[in-house]
């Protein structure tokens, strides 16, 4: 078990989480936002929003418990078509992941979640776990929305513009 941190050790760790991002944001044209959660929550939460290559933006949202460190990003919507061959090869992805595991979500939508333990987490620590989820949803994001929307891919008369702009989809769910 980790162990449980008061509110003193949270405030400082939350003010060096604030730093660390705020220094990934100026030193990281890939990042275009670092935000905190509403102003009313009682939680200790900042999203990382990222411009993709394979998918427009990829935004990497981290919560902080009393233990752990919860960390999080939006993939895709729930497949439309093919989910039970999409669900296997999350399994199969899951496999050779460490530090953070597919799952799925709110409406059956496709996360990429994690957790590390307060007392392990630093700058590079932080800095590993928001590179790691980038590049795990940039590299498994195409063949994961081919699959679960095949049909939308498909060739209908060689407009190809309505394909290129679903298989981009932006996390505008989250």
């Amino acid at each position: 078990m980790t162990s449980w941190q008061d509110d003193a050790a949270l405030d400082r760790l939350e003010q060096d989480i604030d730093g660390w991002l705020a220094g990934f944001r100026a030193g990281n044209p890939v990042v275009a936002a670092v935000d905190r959660g509403e102003p009313a929550d009682a939680e200790r939460r900042w999203y990382v929003r990222m411009r993709g290559e394979e998918k427009d933006f990829i935004t990497v949202w981290l919560t902080l418990g009393q233990r752990t460190l919860r960390y999080e990003a939006y993939v895709m919507p729930a497949p439309e078509e093919n989910a039970a061959e999409l669900y296997e090869q999350l399994l199969r992805r899951n496999e050779r992941l460490v530090g953070a595991h597919f799952a799925i979500g709110v409406e059956d939508a496709i996360f990429l979640r994690g957790e590390l333990p307060n007392l392990a987490l630093n700058e590079a620590e932080l800095d590993r776990i928001i590179g790691s989820l980038y590049a795990c949803v940039e590299q498994s994001f195409p063949a994961m929305i081919r699959l679960g929307f095949a049909s939308r891919f498909r060739n209908t008369g060689g407009d190809t513009e309505g394909d290129a702009s679903a298989e981009r989809g932006g996390d505008a769910a989250r």
